[in-house]
């Protein structure tokens, strides 16, 4: 039997797809969260062998959340759904260890056999989007240019990140510029978009 933890914050879809796996004699979801700050304690309490998350959730995003299951609880596997196929996503998800990478407009069955697949030890990744990846462009910014531009696009003012980040505002407010000119961008507002949309944020 899988033990499976499941994040989603739609309830409904939560529900659903709870129903749609309790109907596999092999697979038992042994706790749902609806936030992803609530993914890493319930899984540290509950050990599931797969943790199914959206990507998209309140409190922490879903491949944030891999990345702490994966340093914390390295024995569970991660399978991250998604709405949006973005490239970027891909690959901040493979940095963060995750098993499986499915889009949520995948037929049901692909999501219990992706959750048997990677409790198995192997990955499984949509193709499509694997393909989209390898023809994509790779994020020209570093990582702490990345975390600067996320912190100023969940609207944390530069006084805070660089608090926050144990560097001057000066500092911050250059690693914003650079951000702006290395994506091309017209100002920050644009950068946050251009990154978003590329799956980098």
């Amino acid at each position: 039997m899988v033990r499976v933890l499941l994040a989603e914050d739609m309830l409904m879809l939560r529900r659903a797809l709870v129903s749609l796996l309790e109907l596999e004699p092999d697979i038992e979801v042994v706790a749902e969260v609806d936030r992803g700050n609530l993914i890493l304690p319930v899984a540290l309490e509950v050990r599931p062998e797969v943790a199914v998350l959206d990507i998209d959730l309140p409190g922490l995003d879903g491949i944030r959340a891999a990345r702490l299951l994966h340093e914390r609880l390295p024995e569970c596997r991660t399978v991250i759904m998604t709405s949006l196929g973005l490239p970027g996503n891909l690959r901040r998800a493979m940095a963060a260890h995750v098993w499986g990478f499915l889009l949520k407009d995948a037929d049901p069955d692909q999501l219990a056999a992706a959750i048997r697949t990677v409790a198995a030890g192997e990955r499984v990744i949509d193709s499509r989007l694997a393909v989209a990846t390898l023809q994509a462009a790779e994020n020209p910014l570093s990582a702490r240019e990345t975390e600067v531009l996320r912190l100023a696009a969940e609207g944390v003012d530069v006084p805070e990140i660089a608090r926050g980040l144990f560097l001057s505002a000066g500092t911050v407010r250059n690693y914003l510029t650079t951000t702006v000119t290395k994506l091309n961008a017209r100002n920050r507002i644009d950068a946050v978009r251009i990154a978003r949309d590329s799956g980098w944020l």
